[in-house]
């Protein structure tokens, strides 16, 4: 089993940016979403929403059969405290529509996890390639 956690962005990664309403599902979400728990990874949801917004959105992944291992937290049942911890999560992976170069769509997205690709900046995030690791700082 991997275990590893995956932390996914709602607005424009899951769905179509239409924030505060729920845009259209981006293609392939759920169906990747839905693979990477069968391969074994914990997905947490990693949103701004919060409130009624979030209870939408929490609701509609689970009407398309996500279930998240946390939402907006590092684990299920986190008690979090803004005096004593600071607000980024714990986790593995982070699939958000503002990454460096974009997103690049759930097909690539479960390529590059799956097969430990990197994204090649001169792709502007539109394909996943391999890329050689340099040696030494920025690769020099």
């Amino acid at each position: 089993m991997i275990n590893k956690i995956i932390a996914v962005d709602f607005d424009g990664t899951i769905v179509d940016d239409k924030y505060p309403e729920i845009g259209k599902a981006k293609i392939f979400a759920f169906e990747t979403l839905r693979q990477l728990q069968s391969d074994g990874y914990r997905l947490t949801l990693w949103t701004y929403r919060s409130g009624k917004a979030l209870d939408e959105a929490v609701e509609f992944c689970k009407k398309n059969g996500i279930e998240f291992y946390a939402i907006n937290n590092s684990f299920d049942g986190e008690d979090f405290d803004k005096t004593k911890q600071s607000r980024k999560i714990n986790a593995d992976i982070f699939i958000d529509d503002r990454n460096l170069g974009g997103f690049p769509g759930w097909s690539a997205v479960y390529q590059i996890i799956k097969n430990r690709i990197e994204l090649n900046i001169q792709d502007h995030g539109q394909e996943a390639s391999k890329v050689k690791k340099k040696r030494g700082f920025f690769g020099l």
